[in-house]
């Protein structure tokens, strides 16, 4: 390196070919900063929808033989297929992968 962060420079940093050297001369607004309130001192906003909670616990504790994940009818069901179809795609194509990259390639 030709470049030193000690020495007759004092202050200037290790500079990086090609990078401008100094330091940035604006200071930049911070973007991810912490809230300057604190969530108990903000205002209490009221929450504009219906509250279906209830509803959709009864719904979903109700007892009819339907695994919870598919209590919504075709929706759930196909998403569920769809979902099994693909992590079993995906394991034969892994597998058969495996397989190929096993096999010893042909020397001819």
């Amino acid at each position: 390196m030709t470049n030193s962060s000690v020495g007759s420079r004092g202050q200037q940093q290790l500079c990086v070919r090609g990078l401008r050297t100094g330091a940035i001369s604006e200071i930049l607004p911070m973007i991810f900063g912490t809230p300057t309130k604190l969530a108990s001192e903000s205002a209490r906003t009221e929450y504009l929808g219906q509250n279906r909670v209830p509803e959709l616990q009864k719904f979903f504790q109700k007892s009819d033989g339907v695994p919870v994940h598919l209590k919504r009818g075709i929706p759930d069901r196909l998403m569920y297929r769809t979902t099994m179809a693909l992590t079993i795609g995906g394991t034969i194509y892994c597998l058969v992968a495996l397989y190929i990259a096993s096999q010893p390639k042909n020397k001819n």
